[in-house]
């Protein structure tokens, strides 16, 4: 009986000993590679393969070969410089850019950069790119050539990233700034045009009173010659007829007002219809 006990005990031993192992092999050689990802394989032997894994799930020698994960996903990136302009003027500029892998690359990626190819490779190339761009430009140009600016540092970051095997979707310009003396040179000329223009406002209500004076004193000076004239070709007949005309509204004026009760008497008040400016004989 112990002898039968013990031969069961070792073959219960055995089968639960093959079953372990048999439950760790998928754990040993499989892998899966989920969406967006890709894997490069390290042959501890050959190196790395050419060969890239995609989604699913791939077979591997345990020990002899080890898959390194890459995320091929769109990913942004801000990078920030401060540099000169061609008229000596500092600036800030930060330019976002939307990379991913070439995944034909991810080998080449692996074996001259690792596993963090963007921290190693964007940030100088950005910041060469952005300085060499910004110095053949003034500031002010920055501003008026904007769009253009955005697509020479846009083709020349793309074709560099491109040497080592980095796709770029996206690169735009996200904030310019400039520095405080520039800022207050700015504000400067403002002012400067808006005191420009204030003064050119000034200057043509200027003339166009002095016309206004000159064409009223051209009226002004027709209309005494025409009087002149009138008074040579009839005498002072005018004269005498806006004298009365000028004593009745002033006696209209006197009679309806409570005040007065009385006309005095020898009071030039221009009614005197013979001609009061006239001595009496």
């Amino acid at each position: 009986m112990a002898q039968a006990a013990d031969a069961m005990l070792t073959a219960v031993s055995r089968l639960g000993l093959g079953l372990g192992a048999a439950a760790m092999i998928p754990s040993l050689c499989l892998f899966d590679v989920d969406g967006g990802q890709r894997v490069v394989m390290m042959n501890m032997l050959s190196g790395v393969e050419d060969k890239v894994r995609g989604e699913g799930t791939h077979f591997k020698v345990p020990w002899l070969m080890q898959p390194k994960y890459y995320n091929i996903r769109t990913r942004p990136k801000l990078i920030q410089t401060t540099t000169g302009t061609k008229d000596l003027q500092m600036v800030t500029i930060h330019v976002r850019m939307l990379f991913k892998p070439e995944e034909t690359g991810l080998p080449k990626i692996h074996t001259s950069l690792g596993e963090d190819y963007d921290e190693r490779v964007l940030p100088s190339v950005a910041n060469e790119v952005m300085k060499a761009t910004i110095a053949q430009y003034n500031a002010e140009q920055l501003l008026t050539h904007r769009e253009q600016v955005s697509k020479e540092i846009r083709e020349a970051i793309v074709a560099r990233a491109s040497q080592f095997s980095i796709l770029m979707d996206d690169i735009a310009i996200t904030h310019l700034t400039y520095g405080k003396e520039f800022a207050r040179a700015i504000e400067e000329k403002q002012v400067a045009q808006q005191d420009a223009e204030r003064q050119k406002f000034i200057v043509m209500r200027s003339e166009q009173e002095r016309q206004a004076t000159v064409i009223r004193s051209e009226g002004e000076a027709e209309a005494a010659k025409m009087i002149s004239q009138a008074l040579k070709e009839h005498g002072s007949g005018l004269i005498e007829v806006r004298r009365i005309d000028a004593a009745k509204d002033i006696a209209e004026n006197l009679s309806k007002s409570p005040n007065v009760m009385y006309l005095p008497n020898g009071q030039q008040m221009l009614l005197n219809m013979a001609g009061g400016a006239r001595q009496q004989a």
